[in-house]
């Protein structure tokens, strides 16, 4: 797909990985819907994006919300035609403390958000490129997840997240043999450690040792090294169906 063709929805897009994507797509001269919870970011994500970009609040695991996110963006843009799901939350935690066995709640609250509101937005944005035209080889979409290296790596108390981006990277293979019927094309990025709001809470000493984790670059990854490999998925209509690790070589221990 050309980029100046993308019609996109990001999900997460008012902070790191899903604004930086947003950016990217925006520069590359395609246009944007940026989906996310907190209005004041996204209101400042627009203005910063200029007129190819609109906000549209939504939470991802609401059916209602993410249908009228994607009308829309419709009604912006014309048509939807890439979905990026970037939207997350991250969250730790062993499944026997010292208090006891761990919260169910807390694990389900992890999968839902990560794993089912990931989904929710595929099925209902995949519905949404169903009905567009065809551009080269008959493609209508690309649908492009986000997983973690901790899908195969999963450390301790990454249970719940491990296990929900691991559904992520499982499904990818299953939704591109499915959409594919269509012309929608579906690749799941799994990210090492990137440089990201959800890292920053992390203290400076425990930042530092794991950015010395990488076997190179020994840095964190950057959302613009994301993004842009966005941008290259998009483009070539040969990937599809697969995970790509983007983590520097990186294998957690």
């Amino acid at each position: 797909m050309e980029l100046a063709r993308v019609r996109a929805l990001v999900t997460g897009g008012t902070s790191g990985l899903g604004r930086a994507t947003a950016a990217a797509i925006v520069a590359a001269g395609g246009t944007v819907a940026i989906l996310g919870r907190d209005a004041r970011r996204g209101d400042d994500a627009v203005r910063d994006l200029g007129p190819r970009a609109v906000f549209t609040p939504a939470d991802i695991v609401d059916p209602d919300q993410v249908q009228a996110a994607l009308s829309r963006a419709v009604d912006a843009f014309g048509e939807v035609n890439v979905l990026v799901n970037c939207a997350g939350i991250s969250a730790a935690g062993r499944v026997l403390r010292r208090s006891g066995p761990g919260r169910l709640e807390d694990f389900a609250r992890v999968v839902n958000v990560n794993l089912v509101g990931t989904f929710n937005c595929v099925r209902l944005a995949a519905a949404t490129m169903a009905r567009t035209s065809e551009l080269c080889d008959g493609e209508r979409g690309v649908v492009l997840n986000t997983a973690s290296i901790a899908a195969f790596e999963g450390q301790l108390g990454q249970t719940a997240y491990a296990a929900a981006k691991g559904g992520i990277v499982a499904m990818t293979l299953p939704l591109a043999r499915e959409l594919g019927e269509l012309g929608i094309r579906v690749v799941t990025i799994a990210p090492g450690i990137f440089d990201t709001p959800m890292l920053h809470a992390v203290p400076e000493p425990v930042r530092a040792e794991l950015s010395a984790l990488t076997p190179f670059p020994k840095r964190f990854g950057e959302a613009a090294e994301y993004a842009a490999l966005v941008l290259h998925v998009i483009q070539n209509r040969m990937l599809n169906g697969e995970t790509i690790r983007l983590d520097g070589a990186l294998r957690m221990t």
